[in-house]
């Protein structure tokens, strides 16, 4: 799937708050890069983190929630 399809499913998950977005993508990617398996069938040593991260969150995978 292309990345703006991926970017666009993933900020629906976040009431399009880009913000949000941005920071979720860079702690799950984070996460992967210290080790935590990825959620959904991608090869961490083959694609990039953040990547993994955004179609994780694009797939529904991980929820992200402000709080506040």
């Amino acid at each position: 799937m292309k990345i703006e399809k991926l970017t666009a499913r993933a900020l629906e998950r976040v009431d399009f708050d880009r913000y949000l977005l941005a920071a979720a993508v860079g702690k799950r990617a984070n996460e992967i890069a210290n080790g935590a398996s990825p959620l959904v069938d991608m090869d961490p040593k083959v694609e990039k983190f953040a990547d993994i991260a955004l179609v994780e969150i694009a797939e529904g995978k991980i929820v992200i929630s402000c709080e506040g």
